[in-house]
C-alpha cells in the first residue's frame, strides 16, 4: 500500500504533511499539482518542505494540456462557474496518477471544522482524512504551525496568481510585486475578451488594466 500525501503547500497540508510524520510515521509518497501560474515564492516553499521532510515532492501535471492550452481551448478564463482549471490541472491528474500507482491510499487535509468533502476524487481514489480523525479545527492546525516554528513562512498565496477568487488587495499585491504576471493576466483578458473579475463584485474595475489605473492613482482600497 502507497501512503500519498497531497500537499499544496499552503497551511492545512503543510501541518498534515508534519503530523503525520510526527503522530502516524510511516513511509509517505508526496505530490503536488502545479498549474505553472504560482508565484515564485511558492516553488521556493516546496523546496523548502522538501528539506524539512527529508523528501522529494512529486510534480503532478496534465502532460496534454497547460493552463494556458485551457485558456484557449476554452476560449475563456475559469471562473466560480467554470473551474475547469482545478479538476483539469489538479482533481483529474491526480486520480490518474492514483490509479497508475494504486493500490494507495491518499491523505488529504480537510479539516474537522470544513463541509464534507469526500467525494472529490471519486470512487476511483481510497482517502483518509486525517484531520476528522483527530477532531483537529484550524485552532489546532495552526497551533501546531507555531509548535514546529514555521506559521509566519507558509506563502500568502497558495494558488494561481492569477486566480479569479483572489481578493482585490491580493490583485493589488501581484500589481506591485510581480508587474510582469500582472501583465500577463491583462493579456489573458485582452486575448479571450473576458475578464478574471466579476463586474457585480464590486465597485471597482472589472478588466484588470483599468484596475491597474486605478491603483495607480492611489485610491484606498
Amino acid at each position: 500500500m502507497r501512503h500519498v500525501v497531497g500537499l499544496s503547500g499552503g497551511k492545512d497540508s503543510t501541518c498534515l504533511a508534519l503530523a503525520l510524520n510526527e503522530f502516524e510515521p510511516r513511509e509517505y509518497t508526496y505530490i503536488c499539482t502545479p498549474t505553472g501560474h504560482e508565484l515564485p515564492e511558492m516553488h521556493a516553499w516546496w523546496e523548502f518542505l522538501e528539506g524539512m521532510l527529508k523528501k522529494k515532492i512529486i510534480r503532478i501535471t496534465n502532460k496534454d494540456r497547460t493552463l494556458e492550452d485551457l485558456v484557449q481551448i476554452h476560449n475563456a478564463l475559469p471562473n466560480h462557474r467554470q473551474r475547469w482549471c482545478t479538476r483539469q490541472l489538479k482533481i483529474e491528474p491526480t486520480i490518474a496518477w492514483i490509479v497508475r500507482n494504486s493500490p494507495a491510499t491518499l491523505y488529504v487535509g480537510l479539516r474537522a471544522d470544513e463541509d464534507e468533502r469526500e467525494g472529490i476524487y471519486g470512487d476511483l481514489v481510497k482517502s483518509d482524512f486525517p484531520f476528522k480523525r483527530w477532531g483537529w479545527g484550524i485552532e489546532d492546525v495552526y497551533a501546531y504551525l507555531d509548535h514546529r516554528g514555521i506559521k509566519p513562512l507558509i506563502p500568502a498565496r497558495t494558488d494561481c496568481y492569477d486566480c479569479y477568487a483572489q481578493r482585490l488587495v491580493e490583485w493589488k499585491r501581484l500589481w506591485e510585486n510581480h508587474p510582469e504576471l500582472y501583465e500577463a493576466a491583462c493579456r489573458r483578458e485582452d486575448a479571450t475578451g473576458h475578464t478574471y473579475r466579476s463586474p457585480s463584485r464590486d465597485t471597482w474595475p472589472a478588466r484588470l488594466r483599468d484596475l491597474a489605473r486605478e491603483f495607480a492613482s492611489g485610491r484606498p482600497l
